[in-house]
């Protein structure tokens, strides 16, 4: 899943309805969490952005979704497998283009609707029909990661939509046609942004009217006070100046039904103060543990769970930002000039990796045999004397008031690979940001960025959700135009044999590598954790755990 890019403003209107009938605390009975096991209240580092997940791309809030919200085909549980969701099966038709899903019956939305062919055309119409600001990257951004373009572009820049239409051919039928094959689909459906909601809902709600700037997002109520879809839990309520959203158990649910009644998401963005609010019985789990209290915790009775390392941290290089990044051999530099091993061991947790490409030797496509950047001062002045470049100075984003499951401490990363940049002759003019929205408005649009750290949790189990979303098209984030990578990039997502992609993603690392856009550093295993009391979660790669399943042991 992708940092998110938001430039948002929750109207002032919904701000003021939201309201819970209590803080998370008084929400259970008493803080050892033993009197109460209807309740789990989850601390979260962030604040989610917003509830209707056709508009979000920032982790807290497709936590939210998930639980909400269901799609046409889901994870498996702890995997990444195109698993049955709302449609028991899928089959493609000769040509690969036109994907025939077959619904559940019987499920209802949480207004009480029914869920059938007809309103998931409702919800893919309504995406491929956006107009305004919902064509917006900061808006529709994994739309247009997906499914690249609308029906009628309103920026020449916008790609051709790979969707093509919806067909409603009975109740529990539907036709999704596309333009061409797409490595994409059927698993790009399993992303909470494809998550289907109540027609209904959307109409009452006004659901598409976003208004506002680019600068200044304005959500409809829609998606800050009535996200409504088919998933086990429904919402409840949202107190953002106290910083908990509450849903409860959908008692409709068309499968098994969630354990808890209520599940309270708790803002603390301070990672030691999550800790102590777990120990304290404040909360009774928190995502983003500390690679140093891993062990800790789990000592202590806790249960700590690690999610395999299905992600990426990467040192990007805007080549807009500064022209000597434009340099491949400047580029060359700083990757020899960064000692990504020392950072792996000092500041990752067990079972963190180097990065050798920019997804993780998990995913089928990983290449061995690219381009390596070994750890050498001396080779990084080198290159950046017969550069010209002797004297560089670089801006250097980095993020605060932040936790990734990529990026467990981003000061301390940034001060190693600073000091690291320094040793090899580059002065570093450091520039911190609060996550968001001003590190992220910064470093993924325009061009006042040099170096950055970001990164990347895979949304499914193919290369190129990892390589294609960084690098298949023009980017502000990187600011170079490469035509023919953009181009084997095209090549690969339309190959329809898996065998045969699999081998072009091989050598679109290796292409990547050569290249050089930014520098993969790291994988990092994240882990969560649970009360002494508490069972039923399974750890997700995808950070796609089902608290529908969590319950307190009696």
């Amino acid at each position: 899943m992708r940092a998110s890019r938001p430039k948002v403003a929750v109207a002032a209107v919904a701000v003021a309805a939201l309201a819970v009938s209590g803080c998370a605390e008084s929400d259970r009975d008493d803080s050892s969490g033993d009197s109460n096991n209807d309740t789990l209240v989850f601390g979260v580092a962030g604040d989610p952005k917003v509830l209707d997940p056709s508009f979000a791309s920032d982790g807290e809030s497709l936590r939210v979704s998930r639980q909400i919200f269901e799609t046409l085909v889901r994870p498996e549980e702890g995997g990444t497998k195109v698993s049955p969701g709302l449609a028991e099966s899928w089959t493609p038709d000769a040509a690969g283009t036109t994907w025939t899903f077959k619904l559940r019956s019987g499920v209802k939305f949480h207004d009480g609707t029914d869920f059938d062919a007809e309103a998931v055309c409702v919800n893919f119409n309504r995406w491929y029909n956006a107009t305004g600001l919902m064509q917006s990257p900061d808006v529709t951004a994994y739309w247009q990661d997906v499914m690249g373009g609308f029906a009628q572009n309103e920026d020449e820049a916008l790609q051709e939509s790979l969707f093509k239409s919806c067909t409603a051919k009975d109740a529990t039928t539907v036709d999704l046609a596309f333009t061409r094959v797409s490595s994409k689909i059927p698993a790009a459906l399993m992303l909470p942004s494809f998550s289907i909601h109540s027609p209904k809902a959307l109409e009452e709600y006004d659901a598409s009217n976003v208004g506002g700037t680019a600068e200044d997002v304005k959500y409809p109520e829609y998606a800050t006070a009535h996200p409504t879809g088919t998933g086990p839990f429904k919402f409840k309520s949202w107190d953002i100046a106290n910083k908990s959203l509450t849903i409860e158990r959908n008692d409709d649910y068309w499968g098994d039904k969630a354990k808890l009644k209520t599940l309270i998401f708790k803002t603390i963005s301070d990672e030691n103060a999550r800790k102590q609010a777990l120990r304290s019985g404040d909360i009774q789990g928190y995502d983003l543990v500390g690679p140093a209290d891993v062990e800790p915790l789990k000592s202590e009775g806790f249960n700590v769970l690690t999610r395999p390392a299905f992600n990426i941290l990467y040192l990007g290089m805007n080549q807009k930002g500064n022209p000597k990044l434009a340099d491949l051999k400047v580029r060359q530099a700083i990757a020899h000039a960064i000692n990504r091993q020392a950072l792996v061991d000092s500041k990752l947790p067990p079972g963190g990796k180097v990065a050798m490409n920019f997804f993780p030797d998990t995913v089928e496509g990983w290449n061995g045999d690219v381009t390596t950047y070994d750890y050498d001062v001396d080779k990084a002045k080198q290159l950046l004397a017969e550069a010209g470049a002797a004297d560089l100075t670089l801006r250097f984003h980095y993020p605060t008031e932040v936790t990734r499951p990529y990026m467990p401490n981003p000061k301390d990363l940034f001060e190693l690979v600073s000091a690291d940049l320094q040793a090899a002759g580059i002065t570093v003019e450091p520039i911190p940001l609060k996550w968001s929205p001003d590190y992220l408005n910064a470093t993924t649009s325009g061009s006042e960025h040099d170096l950055h750290f970001l990164g990347w949790t895979g949304d499914y189990g193919d290369g190129y959700n990892f390589i294609g979303t960084f690098f298949d098209r023009q980017k502000d984030e990187w600011g170079f135009n490469n035509p023919e990578l953009f181009a084997q990039f095209k090549d690969a997502d339309t190959t329809a044999d898996p065998a045969s992609r699999v081998e072009k993603y091989k050598g679109l690392n290796k292409t990547i590598m050569d290249f050089l856009p930014g520098v993969p550093i790291s994988h990092s295993p994240p882990a969560i954790v649970f009360g002494k009391d508490v069972t039923g979660i399974k750890a997700s790669p995808l950070t796609d755990e089902r608290y529908a399943n969590a319950e307190f042991k009696s």
